[in-house]
C-alpha cells in the first residue's frame, strides 16, 4: 500500500471526526415550520371572519356567487420531511347551506374558490360528502358532515396519498400527484358557517400515531416478503465481524450457526474476497479491544511494533484521532492535570493546522465544564468515540495487506455498501417526490448497528 493511499484513508476519518463535531447529537437539521394558526393575509378577504387566535373562522358574506367562497390557509405549508402530516376541522355551525370544505391548495391557489375547485388542489366538502381534485366535478368519496362533526385532511408522504377522515374514522385517500407544498384549508361558503381549526396544539380526535404505526407495518411487511437465502444474509454479517476484527464474536457467530447455514463462497456470488478481511484479524481484535477500554498508551505499542508504517508521521490524522483520544481518557478518568500537561505536548502541535483546529478545540472544551459528560461536546466521552478511533485504525491496518486489490476497500464492510446503496435508492426516491418524505440517515443506521455487546 503506497503512502498516499494510505493518507487517503486517514484523511477520511479525520473528515468524519469533523462531520460528527459539527453535528454532534443532532443528525437531523431538517427543520421545518410547520402550520400554527390561519393566515389572515392570504384569505378571501371579506367574506369570512377570523376569531383573534387565529383558529376559528365565520362566512359573513350573502353567497351570491359561486366564487363568493370564505376561503383560508394555514400561516405554513404541511411539512414534507415527515413520514405524514395531519390537521383538522370542527364543524361549529352548519350555517345555512353546510357547504363546508377541508384540504390542501397551493401558494398559488385562488382565494376565492373552494379547496379541490382549481388545478392543484384537493377538497373534501361537507353538503355532498364529494372528492374534489383539481376541477369543480367532484367524484363520489365518504358522507357529508355537518354541525359538530369533526374532518381531518392528512398527507401520507410514504404512499404519496391525501387522506380525510371523520369523527376519528378514515373516510378514503386519493392519489397525491401535487409534487409542490400544499398548505392545509379550510373553506365556508353560507351565512352563519362557521368552523375551529386544531393544528396538533389540541389532541386530534383521530389517532394519527396508530395510522402511521400502521402505515410502518406496512413497510416493514413488504420488506419481509423479500426472500433472501439463508446463507447470503449469513455471509453479509460474518463479513461485518471480519472486518471489523470481532473475533471472539465471529467464533461464536460460526459455531451457532454451523449445523444451519450451507457453507457459500461470497467471493463467487459478490466479487468479495474473504482473505482481505481476514489479514490480521486476531491483532485488529486486540487494538479494538484497547481502544474500547480506554488503553490508548497500549494501543500506540502494538502499533509501533506490529504496524510501525501506520504512525510513522506523528503529524498524522490517525496519530492526531489517537492523541486526542488519550486527551479524552485522561478527561474521563478525571485526571484534568493531565490532560493539560499532555495536550500541550501533543495536542498543540496540531493546532497550528487549519485542518486540526476545529477538533483540537471542541477536545479542549472538556476542560472548561464541570459535568463534561453533560456539554456540549460530552460526545466525546461516549463509546461511539471510541469505537470511530478504533475503526479509523482498523482500516489503516486493513490498508497494510500488501494482497489488496482495491484499496479504499478497508472503508467500509460489506454490509455498510449495501446499506450506502440503499440510502442512494431511497434519496433517489424522495427526489421522485419532490424531496418529501422521511429523509435516510445513513450514519444513524450504521451507528445503530454496531452494537456494544460486539
Amino acid at each position: 500500500m503506497v503512502a498516499n493511499q494510505q493518507e487517503q484513508i486517514s484523511n477520511y476519518f479525520l473528515e468524519q471526526a469533523k462531520l460528527s463535531a459539527s453535528s454532534s447529537e443532532e443528525l437531523d437539521n431538517e427543520n421545518e415550520s410547520i402550520p400554527m394558526e390561519l393566515n389572515t393575509i392570504n384569505s378571501s378577504g371579506g367574506f369570512l371572519v377570523v376569531s383573534t387566535d387565529k383558529l376559528s373562522v365565520e362566512y359573513t358574506g350573502v353567497n351570491l356567487h359561486g366564487h363568493d367562497v370564505g376561503v383560508i390557509q394555514a400561516n405554513h405549508p404541511a411539512p414534507v420531511k415527515r413520514l405524514m402530516y395531519y390537521f383538522e376541522m370542527k364543524v361549529i355551525n352548519a350555517g345555512a347551506k353546510g357547504q363546508i370544505a377541508i384540504g390542501f391548495t397551493t401558494d398559488s391557489f385562488k382565494m376565492r374558490r373552494q379547496p379541490g375547485w382549481e388545478a392543484n388542489s384537493y377538497g373534501y366538502h361537507g353538503d355532498d360528502g364529494l372528492l374534489y381534485r383539481g376541477h369543480g366535478k367532484g367524484e363520489t368519496f365518504g358522507p357529508s358532515f355537518t354541525t359538530g362533526d369533526t374532518v381531518g385532511g392528512g398527507i401520507n408522504y410514504a404512499s404519496q396519498e391525501v387522506f380525510f377522515t371523520k369523527n376519528g374514522i378514515v373516510v378514503g385517500t386519493v392519489y397525491k400527484d401535487v409534487k409542490s407544498q400544499l398548505f392545509p384549508t379550510v373553506a365556508v361558503h353560507s351565512q352563519r358557517e362557521e368552523v375551529t381549526v386544531n393544528f396538533g396544539k389540541e389532541p386530534f380526535l383521530f389517532d394519527i400515531k396508530a395510522y402511521e404505526a400502521q402505515e410502518r407495518l406496512k413497510q416493514q411487511s413488504m420488506i419481509e416478503k423479500i426472500s433472501l437465502p439463508q446463507n447470503v444474509s449469513y455471509g453479509i454479517v460474518r463479513s461485518y465481524l471480519l472486518h471489523y476484527g470481532y473475533e471472539d464474536t465471529l467464533n461464536v457467530f460460526d459455531m451457532a450457526t454451523s449445523n444451519s447455514v450451507p457453507p457459500i463462497s461470497l467471493s463467487q456470488q459478490n466479487g468479495f474476497i474473504e482473505q482481505d478481511d481476514m489479514y490480521a484479524l486476531s491483532q485488529r481484535k486486540t487494538l479494538r479491544q484497547l481502544i474500547r477500554t480506554g488503553k490508548i498508551d497500549a494501543a500506540f505499542g502494538k502499533l509501533r511494533d506490529w504496524y510501525p508504517q501506520t504512525i510513522l508521521d506523528d503529524n498524522s490524522p490517525i496519530c492526531f484521532l489517537l492523541h486526542s483520544q488519550k486527551f479524552i481518557e485522561l478527561v474521563r478518568a478525571g485526571k484534568l492535570e493531565d490532560a493539560v500537561k499532555y495536550g500541550r505536548v501533543e495536542l498543540a502541535k496540531f493546532f497550528g493546522q487549519e485542518e486540526y483546529k476545529e477538533l483540537v478545540r471542541e477536545c479542549v472544551a472538556l476542560l472548561a465544564y464541570e459535568e463534561p459528560l453533560n456539554s456540549p461536546v460530552g460526545h466525546l466521552l461516549k463509546e461511539s468515540q471510541r469505537e470511530a478511533v478504533a475503526d479509523a485504525v482498523n482500516a489503516m491496518i486493513l490498508s497494510t495487506n500488501p494482497g489488496l486489490k482495491d484499496s479504499l476497500s478497508c472503508l467500509h464492510s460489506q454490509l455498510e455498501k449495501l446499506l450506502r446503496q440503499l440510502s442512494a435508492c431511497c434519496l433517489e426516491r424522495r427526489s421522485l417526490n419532490g424531496d418529501q418524505g422521511e429523509a435516510f440517515h445513513l450514519h444513524r443506521v450504521l451507528t445503530s448497528s454496531k452494537m456494544e455487546k460486539h
